[in-house]
C-alpha cells in the first residue's frame, strides 16, 4: 500500500526523497520504497523519519 501520508508530509516540509534519506541514514531508493508501498521499514526507522517530519507513528504509518 502506497504511503502517500509520509509523500505528503516529506512534501510539506520542501524535502526531497535524498535530503530525508540523508536526515534518516538510509538510501534514497529506501525512502521511494517505503513511499510505493514496496519496503515495509523497521520500527526504529518509521520513528526516524517521524521525529525528522515532525509527526507521530500514528500519523504516518498506521491507520
Amino acid at each position: 500500500m502506497k504511503n502517500l501520508r509520509l509523500k505528503a508530509a516529506r512534501a510539506a516540509l520542501d524535502l526531497s526523497q535524498s535530503e530525508l534519506a540523508y536526515r534518516v541514514g538510509v538510501s534514497r531508493q529506501t525512502i521511494n520504497a517505503i513511499e510505493k508501498g514496496d519496503y515495509n521499514p523497521t520500527i526504529n526507522l518509521c520513528i526516524a523519519i517521524c521525529k525528522v517530519l515532525g509527526k507521530t507513528l500514528d500519523e504516518l504509518f498506521w491507520e
